[in-house]
């Protein structure tokens, strides 16, 4: 497989993870109670999750690398405020779309602190994919997606944390040796520092040793309900190293946990079919997924 056949794999797991998040979006739900049934008829929506997410994928497909005003322009050029973006997404990308330039808006959002939203941990896990077997990479790279949008640390360690646990998932994948769950979040831990994103993946460590339930994992870590994140990535990261090898699994865990259920199941999503193939996402929900934009490249697509 090449690079980029991973990456857009990355993104079918992502799309399809957004995709049930958004049809699914009761909190309380528990996995017992989701069935085939259950399912609604038709196409299922992927909100700004997976439009961001394709834009990184055709920077990628296009041009190898990452160029943040090129991307800036794309995020601001193809946004449709229908797909669920937040408030103060919706501020920087108009301001990008008039003309301001992107460090200025991203620096000025929320009275000049920069966002420590969960936008850009929710895009990046497709650039991690790319960089599987070299999470260096896969961690600046996050950093330069990020900072389109996002000046705060903790909105871009959260970007951080994701692509380097799509990058690991990615190689365990290529050499054949499956992770523990303990070491995915280990290797992510390498590369943060001291943040409010750090303590709560510590704390997500913890618990896989403890062996708790999703309630009690999300309780602790948080759900994306405060849409931060530090109340996201977490918890995302430890329902894709508990369910690493088990795609449903993954996406259900984070429908029981509710919250923000389409952004942590459009990460875990991302970083699980990093480390197991589009094979392993169940078809029927690959079907019902709406079809991704036509401007995105795929393998073999120039």
């Amino acid at each position: 497989m090449t690079s980029f056949d991973l990456c857009c794999e990355s993104l079918d797991g992502l799309s399809v993870g957004d995709a049930v998040g958004a049809q699914f979006f009761v909190p309380g739900t528990t996995v017992s109670h989701i069935t085939e049934a259950d399912e609604p008829a038709g196409a299922w929506p992927w909100t700004d999750d997976t439009e961001m997410a394709c834009s990184i994928v055709d920077e990628l497909a296009v041009h190898g690398r990452i160029d943040r005003d090129r991307l800036a322009a794309a995020f601001a050029r193809r946004y449709e405020p229908y797909r669920g973006y937040g408030g103060g997404a919706v501020v920087i990308l108009h301001q990008i779309r008039d003309g301001m330039p992107w460090r200025e808006a991203a620096r000025a959002a929320f009275d000049g602190l920069g966002s420590m939203g969960n936008g850009a941990a929710m895009r990046v896990a497709p650039l991690g994919a790319f960089h599987s077997g070299d999470s260096r990479s896969a961690a600046l790279d996050a950093m330069r997606t990020a900072e389109v949008t996002h000046a705060h640390s903790e909105g871009i360690l959260g970007a951080v944390a994701v692509a380097v646990a799509a990058a690991e998932a990615g190689w365990s994948r290529l050499v054949a040796a499956p992770l523990e769950p303990v070491e995915l979040l280990d290797a992510v831990l390498a590369y943060q520092v001291d943040s409010k994103v750090k303590s709560g993946l510590v704390r997500a460590r913890d618990l896989i040793d403890a062996n708790v339930s999703v309630a009690e994992a999300a309780y602790t870590l948080g759900n994306g309900s405060q849409v931060l994140a530090q109340d996201t990535v977490p918890f995302a990261l430890w329902a894709a190293a508990t369910h690493l090898d088990d795609y449903r699994a993954a996406i259900l865990a984070c429908v029981e946990a509710g919250g923000d259920v389409d952004t942590t199941a459009a990460i875990v999503g991302g970083v699980v079919a990093a480390a197991v193939g589009r094979d392993a996402i169940p078809q029927d929900w690959l079907a019902h997924r709406e079809p991704l934009p036509t401007w995105v490249r795929t393998p073999g697509e120039s």
